[in-house]
């Protein structure tokens, strides 16, 4: 009877794997699929480098090159905000902080995974954009803001793959730097940090991913221009704001157009999530 009952979840499991991966196998198809054509109907070229967006023009015109620029723009923002911040509060987390506090922290920075997008970006245009418009001046919905915003929003990915990384380096590595005279803040940094760093690595690129790959919030601050980028206080739209905007009422080639974007977005996750196999792996090894 046991062996026929590990033979049935056997087959559960394996089961369940082929659904993931057939989820995966089409989702590729379909995007390839209809996004490639459309890519050679347009002109390779003039898709990805064309800084023109007018699908309703005669003739009309299909280049993204504005958005991924704008993609790159607010995604880097949010790296050179979200990432010190993440990485300084992983440290106080593992090294510092007392249990009480901990006991408290550790399920506020859990929370902010849990809290919807469009939360982030009522918060955003109701508190970040009148601050960015009164502090830096234009009008607020901006690069600025959206980087700003995510930064925020890829806090506790990096704080929590961080924290684990930290805490997996092997106590001796920090005594030892004790012993020979280093002080904690120079054992943490020249030591702990070091050893740690593919596993922090891995937390950076995972919030890349969630940066590159939001929608709503950054729909509700960034202000949504499909133009080249003028400056961090100027509206910026992004790729994935592009489609979502725009797929509602799209029709024919601009409806093909847009779904071969999300071929370019899904080309940049895949990137991403490749970076982050190969880091644990060597984290492994």
């Amino acid at each position: 009877m046991r062996k026929y009952k590990e033979r049935i979840m056997s087959g559960v499991f394996f089961v369940c794997a082929i659904t993931s991966i057939l989820a995966v196998l089409l989702i590729c198809i379909f995007l390839f699929a209809n996004g490639i054509p459309a890519m050679g109907k347009v002109g390779l070229f003039k898709f990805l480098a064309g800084t023109t967006w007018a699908p309703t023009d005669n003739p009309a015109s299909f280049g993204i090159f504005p958005m991924i620029l704008g993609s790159i723009y607010v995604t880097a923002g949010a790296v050179i905000i979200g990432v010190p911040i993440g990485i300084l509060t992983s440290v106080f987390m593992s090294m510092y902080c007392p249990k009480p506090l901990y006991k408290i922290l550790k399920p506020a920075t859990e929370l902010l995974a849990g809290i919807p997008s469009i939360v982030y970006g009522f918060f955003g245009l109701v508190v970040l954009v009148p601050f960015v418009k009164t502090v830096f001046g234009g009008n607020g919905n901006s690069i600025l803001t959206a980087s700003i915003l995510l930064g925020i929003m890829i806090l506790p990915t990096i704080i929590g793959v961080s924290e684990s990384a930290l805490r997996s380096v092997p106590e001796q590595y920090y005594e030892g730097s004790l012993a020979l005279g280093a002080t904690k803040e120079r054992s943490i940094f020249a030591v702990i940090i070091p050893a740690a760093r593919s596993g922090i690595l891995a937390g950076v690129i995972l919030g890349v991913g969630r940066a590159i790959g939001e929608t709503m919030a950054v729909i509700m601050v960034a202000g949504n221009q499909a133009r080249m980028p003028a400056g961090l206080l100027k509206g910026i739209r992004t790729l994935t704001s592009n489609i979502v905007i725009e797929m509602g009422y799209a029709a024919d080639l601009h409806r093909e157009v847009l779904i071969a974007t999300g071929v370019v977005l899904f080309v940049f996750i895949l990137i991403i999530n490749l970076s982050c196999s190969i880091i644990k792996s060597r984290r492994k090894d």
